[in-house]
């Protein structure tokens, strides 16, 4: 991951200079700052693509300038393409191709664009300032005006505190220019295709989700890949090994009852990766809790608890090896649904509920895993982000994605069926990776919270916060409280806590563990 701040105009050097220090974690490489169209750019890049010098941003081409922290995938096919048309090169890193791009296609570059990226432009030419983002959110960006009213734009919120009193993140799928937001698409849109026959479409997710992972193997850094020992990244570091022979994979757990690393340790044995083990306890995870929250910059129950593990992992992970890219399993849940989902009540209710988690990935799963990744100086790769997988599972038929098979995600399962995977774990039940860390861990967490507070104490400081998604229990307000501390006026930035669809039967419940619902069953054994 790279880290990027730009403001569209002049602002306070020393809270530029401040902001642009909070960056470096993103990419520690090399760092540059260059003065634009009366505004400012700055980069710290974590080299993935073109690891000399010649790949340091920002990129110029005239009075054009670009910073990008993202990946375009199949970029040598397209600079071949525009080395015909007479454009010139001096990297091999692929985001020296966004000026001329841009220069060919203008503003229309983004809906063609097989990437996840979030970028700033100048517009040499028109004097004008764009920003983008990718589809899916993959890519983080935010935004935010200085009292002046210059807009502001970086990788993360922190970066932008000492500049704007307010800061949001800038929405997925949209570019901004000339002062507004304009969606140039809408990836959890797609119509419905009522082709029925499961073995075609299982497939089609096939190949889809193989070309997505084969895609993302692409780096001139050392790339290593997540392994929880669930489906989702099982199935991800298989089609890798598959592709590439011997992979690193790593897994974390508590001491005391971690679910999947046992599952881990036979995904890793049965696919023949080197594979690492990292434990932790639970003096680890209240050691990183401030840290963690920090660098997420949520309060949201389920994405700090499924962080802790990620986040403690990646550190270590950064210790004591070299790799610089991580391949993980986000995204698959969205898709192919939740246990929660079990109880949709139809199967309009279900592609609805899966439309609004994919445009909400960017607050959630999709902010962890790039937090947790970044915040540790490493670059994240989801497979199952890819945009032509999501548009392809988007719009199969949702009554075939619903679990009337007696097993959740069934036709990402069945497509899988042969070698990838034994089936003790291409057919074993879901657990969720905020608990297949261990049980203990997220208990021990509530225990904490109620060490912190009386029941008098959370009454009287829950309502302070009661203007925006207001504390429901003492744990969400000890996250609450740290969040307060470092963005005491960025509440917005979270929608709501991430919690089950309330209004179907059975998903009443008051925590967004699966542990909670009826039908979690044998899911965390």
């Amino acid at each position: 991951m790279c880290g990027i701040i730009c403001c569209c105009g002049k602002v306070d050097g020393q809270a530029f200079e401040e902001g642009f220090v909070r960056t470096f974690d993103r990419g520690p490489d090399m760092s540059r700052v260059v003065r634009a169209g009366g505004g400012v750019m700055g980069f710290h890049r974590l080299a993935i693509m073109g690891l000399d010098e010649s790949g340091m941003q920002p990129f110029t081409r005239g009075e054009s300038v670009v910073v990008c922290n993202g990946e375009l995938y199949g970029f040598r096919k397209m600079k071949a393409q525009l080395e015909k048309k007479g454009y010139a090169f001096a990297s091999g890193s692929d985001c020296e191709l966004i000026l001329p791009l841009y220069a060919e296609y203008g503003t229309g570059m983004f809906g063609i664009l097989d990437a996840e990226f979030a970028m700033v432009i100048y517009d040499g030419k028109s004097g004008e300032w764009i920003a983008a983002r990718d589809p899916i959110g993959i890519r983080p960006l935010y935004w935010g005006k200085t009292r002046d009213g210059v807009m502001c734009f970086a990788s993360e919120a922190r970066y932008l505190t000492p500049l704007c009193e307010r800061v949001m993140p800038f929405p997925p799928g949209c570019y901004w220019k000339g002062g507004e937001f304009i969606r140039y698409c809408d990836i959890a849109r797609a119509e419905v295709n009522k082709e029925s026959d499961i073995e075609k479409i299982c497939a089609n997710i096939r190949e889809k989700l193989i070309a997505g992972v084969e895609k993302r193997l692409d780096s001139d850094a050392p790339a290593g890949f997540l392994l929880s020992g669930g489906l989702d990244s099982s199935l991800v570091c298989a089609i890798a090994a598959k592709k590439l022979g011997k992979i690193r994979t790593f897994a974390v757990g508590m001491r005391k009852d971690a679910i999947d690393l046992k599952y881990a340790r036979e995904a890793a044995e049965y696919i023949g990766s080197e594979h690492t083990e990292i434990y932790m306890t639970f003096n680890d995870v209240l050691a990183a809790l401030e840290e963690v929250i920090y660098s997420l910059g949520t309060f949201d129950i389920t994405t700090i608890r499924a962080s802790l593990g990620m986040y403690i992992l990646c550190r270590e992970i950064r210790k004591i090896s070299d790799v610089r890219v991580l391949l993980t399993g986000e995204i698959s849940d969205e898709l192919f649904g939740y246990k929660y989902t079990d109880f949709a009540p139809s199967a309009e209710e279900f592609q609805k509920e899966s439309e609004k988690r994919v445009r909400e990935l960017h607050m959630y799963d999709v902010l962890r895993a790039d937090r947790c990744i970044s915040s540790n100086s490493l670059e994240a790769r989801v497979p199952f982000g890819d945009l032509e997988f999501v548009r392809y599972v988007m719009s199969i038929d949702p009554k075939l994605k619903m679990n009337t098979y007696k097993m959740g995600k069934y036709l990402l399962r069945k497509a899988f069926e042969g070698d990838y995977l034994p089936d003790n774990i291409l057919w074993r039940e879901k657990a969720a990776f905020s608990d297949a860390v261990g049980h203990s861990m997220v208990d021990m967490l509530k225990q904490e919270a109620e060490r912190r507070y009386t029941d008098g104490e959370f009454a009287v400081k829950s309502e302070k916060y009661a203007y925006h998604c207001k504390p429901f229990t003492k744990e969400s307000l000890m996250y609450r409280e740290i969040f307060e501390r470092y963005y005491p006026n960025g509440a917005e930035m979270i929608k709501d806590f991430w919690m089950p669809n309330k209004s179907w039967e059975g998903c009443n419940v008051n925590d967004p563990s699966a542990r909670v619902l009826s039908n979690y069953g044998k899911s965390g054994q």
